[in-house]
């Protein structure tokens, strides 16, 4: 367990979070969940893991991860929030279900029977991408609804695959999390379906610049490791979190703590954001809010904070999760309607004996007015 869930010091980390729905805090100080938010915010816990998800009887997995909200099409005003579970071996997607009011009214898993699901993304067309982050790894298509099985899609590359956006070109662009990762490309053969197509990995002289686009020989990895089949390709140092607006890709990569910015119309790429100090002190998962165009960008370690990284490029932390200094922030992501924020601590603490197993979140608030929408 101690492999994915940080130090043994996290097994005596601090108090049990609660399952409090917190009045607004003053600025600085923890809420009864440990979370530091804005004036005016409040936060709730919405499950923890190895424990019976809050309304439920279904028992939340282990180490929650990337995440996406998703509208319910059979309740008008209702959505559902889907999470991956980075656990060897018995990974998979948990989705739960919530009324227009907030209520959690179901929870179920969507894909089982896979491993270390990482990151991923949704698509336009409403399914869930889940990424298998290991060197077999791969992107298995999952309905948040639960009423039809997860599909894997094997055209779309056997490695370490991380998180995937559709961009407004149609193409599916992924991330890849090792330190000698390829950022790649994936062209449907029929729009909207991922079952066939055309895998590329980016190629240049250098990480800046221009992108060249040359085809996988062997996506299935059957003939050696994806990243190994074409020299040229361009490395990047553990590419984690990504997502789209317009012509634009953001990505980020933990090596280096950099938010990278790929143009689609241009091919160009470059370094929209060099984190590691101040606000915004490690990267990880990405989520972009479409209305703003601003960032939420978590952090892996670091300040345990989610931040906002503005169109301007100034920062600032929207949360921060006290005494879980050996976790990760994981999965920022909004309800559909853009007031309530989802995220989760993926080693927090759990249960009498605090096992560092993991919890998810949200926070309400007046969200148009900080984000500026």
């Amino acid at each position: 367990m101690l492999r994915w869930s940080g130090s043994a010091g996290m097994l005596a980390v601090a108090a049990v979070v609660t399952d409090a729905c917190a009045a607004p805090i003053p600025e600085g100080a923890a809420d009864a969940n440990g979370l530091v938010l804005p004036p005016g915010f409040s936060s709730r816990v919405i499950a923890r893991s190895g424990e019976a998800v809050t309304g439920t009887g279904f028992t939340y997995r282990w180490f929650p991860d990337g995440a996406a909200t998703f509208v319910d099409p059979a309740v008008a005003g209702g959505w559902y929030l889907v999470t991956n579970h980075e656990v060897p071996g018995d990974g998979g997607v948990t989705s739960i279900r919530f009324a227009p009011d907030g209520t959690v009214t179901g929870a179920q898993s969507i894909c089982s029977g896979t491993s270390l699901n990482c990151a991923g993304g949704a698509t336009p067309w409403g399914t869930w991408l889940t990424c298998e982050e290991f060197d077999a790894g791969r992107v298995w298509e999952c309905d948040p609804t639960g009423g039809a099985p997860a599909v894997v899609r094997p055209a779309m590359g056997a490695f370490a695959h991380e998180a995937a956006a559709v961009a407004a070109d149609g193409r599916v662009y992924l991330t890849e999390d090792r330190p000698d990762g390829g950022f790649y490309r994936f062209t449907p053969a029929v729009a909207g379906d991922l079952s066939a197509g055309l895998l590329e990995v980016a190629t240049g002289p250098s990480p800046e610049g221009p992108m060249t686009w040359v085809p996988v020989p062997d996506p299935s990895a059957g003939s050696g490791p994806t990243r190994t089949q074409v020299p040229s390709m361009v490395r990047f140092e553990g590419g984690e979190g990504i997502d789209t607006l317009g012509a634009d890709v953001w990505f980020t990569t933990k090596g280096d703590k950099r938010v990278w910015r790929y143009r689609t119309d241009t091919g160009q790429m470059s370094i929209r954001y060099q984190a590691g100090s101040g606000t915004l002190d490690a990267v990880d998962n990405l989520w972009v809010d479409d209305a703003s165009a601003n960032l939420f960008v978590a952090e892996d370690g670091g300040n345990m904070e989610l931040v906002m990284l503005r169109p301007d490029d100034s920062t600032f932390a929207v949360v921060r999760v006290s005494g879980q200094d050996g976790s990760e922030v994981t999965g920022p992501c909004f309800s559909p309607d853009g007031q309530r924020l989802y995220f989760s601590s993926q080693r927090a603490p759990v249960g009498v004996f605090n096992a560092p197993v993991g919890t998810t979140y949200e926070v309400t608030g007046p969200f148009d007015e900080l984000l500026g929408r």
